[in-house]
């Protein structure tokens, strides 16, 4: 064994614990980790971005965007499988001696367990062993993996897609108290709020392990779950503001918990924020859309016992603990433009509005249709 073969074999032992390092902080330690082989999904949601940039409408955007984050899933079970070669590639020519092409073709048989290439040295055979473990236990891993990050993705969307009906798609904060003030349904906000606290507990320990079901897109396009909390903790927070006798303990925890949950997503993420920001800090959203809701809430007779000049520094003081880290994670994500979510560079400022749905009921008469 010269000192080229040497070098082959420091160097492929070297690669294979890298490579072994990245599946196992990605898929098996319950946190986030960080692995230079996962530089290539960075790569695809990147080329899939420009790629979005180049249409014109929002509905084809999201059709691009949707199919980001399985192709990245796809890419690195690819680059993981190409490293592992790679890696037995080395630790075969160090050992045997061989050239690079049979080197090569013996790393892939026994990686892919295909058995075409079988070298007669015992040293080399321990290694095809360790090869054929590797490849299986590589894609058993994968396969286990998926179930378990679409069993997350399915308990976070159907809250989201419940809050439709709700809060309007995209959800948006004022429109959830208007909608349950326009049907009756106050006294069934707490319920609500306590349900998004789970959720956003939930989430939090999902998406702070798993970074890319931060990037897998709602079924529907208007749909978002940075979107959907924002407008819940927005809700909670403009009850708290306006009516805080009667706003109920539930909605002072869902912020709580909403706001600790975008903290964790960006420690995860890498994502810098204040840990303790002042409640008279500025935030980003301009008194005038505040204003403008408290008006529309007023107008459909939402219970409010502050005036919009006095309510308005006591939402500030709550939007301020979770408005820069929900407005970083919506651009990072390319979450549908919705009211109150912050700017995004991709959609052009693009705003979608909420469509309230036309409430038809039976009359007696030539009919009748009125919007509720």
């Amino acid at each position: 064994m010269n000192a080229a073969h040497i070098i082959a074999l420091v160097a492929g032992i070297a690669v294979l614990s890298l490579n072994a390092t990245s599946v196992i902080v990605v898929l098996i330690v319950p946190r986030s980790g960080t692995s230079m082989i996962t530089y290539p999904m960075r790569v695809v949601r990147a080329t899939f971005r420009r790629v979005a940039r180049l249409a014109r409408t929002y509905p084809t955007m999201d059709r691009i965007l949707a199919v980001s984050e399985p192709v990245a899933l796809v890419v690195l079970l690819a680059t993981w499988l190409t490293v592992t070669i790679a890696g037995f590639t080395l630790v075969n020519y160090g050992i045997d001696g061989t050239t690079g092409s049979q080197a090569f073709s013996e790393a892939g048989s026994s990686v892919f367990t295909l058995g075409f290439t079988l070298s007669h040295t015992g040293g080399s055979r321990v290694v095809d062993f360790i090869a054929a473990g590797t490849g299986l236990v590589l894609v058993a891993l994968q396969i286990a993996y998926l179930p378990t990050l679409y069993g997350a993705y399915n308990r976070r969307e159907t809250l989201v897609t419940l809050l439709q009906s709700r809060a309007g798609s995209p959800a948006w904060g004022p429109e959830l108290l208007i909608r349950h003030q326009l049907v009756g349904l106050v006294d069934n906000m707490p319920s609500l709020f306590a349900e998004w606290e789970r959720w956003a507990a939930d989430v939090a320990e999902s998406h702070s392990s798993y970074p890319s079901l931060l990037f897998l897109r709602s079924p529907r396009p208007q749909n978002s779950w940075v979107v959907s909390l924002i407008a819940v903790m927005d809700a909670a927070a403009l009850v708290l503001a306006v009516d805080p006798d009667g706003a109920p303990i539930e909605s002072r925890m869902v912020v709580r918990m909403g706001f600790t949950c975008l903290r964790d997503i960006a420690e995860a993420t890498g994502i810098p924020f204040d840990p303790d920001p002042s409640p008279d800090d500025a935030i980003q959203l301009p008194k005038e859309e505040f204003d403008a809701a408290y008006r529309r809430l007023e107008e459909v007779g939402f219970p409010v016992s502050r005036s919009a000049a006095d309510a308005w520094p006591h939402f500030r003081g709550w939007r301020v603990n979770y408005e820069a880290v929900a407005y970083t994670l919506a651009a990072t994500l390319d979450a549908p433009p919705a009211r109150w979510t912050g700017p995004r560079a991709l959609f052009r400022s693009e705003t979608l509005e909420p469509v309230r749905p036309v409430d038809r009921r039976p009359t007696t008469g030539a009919g009748e249709t009125r919007t509720a």
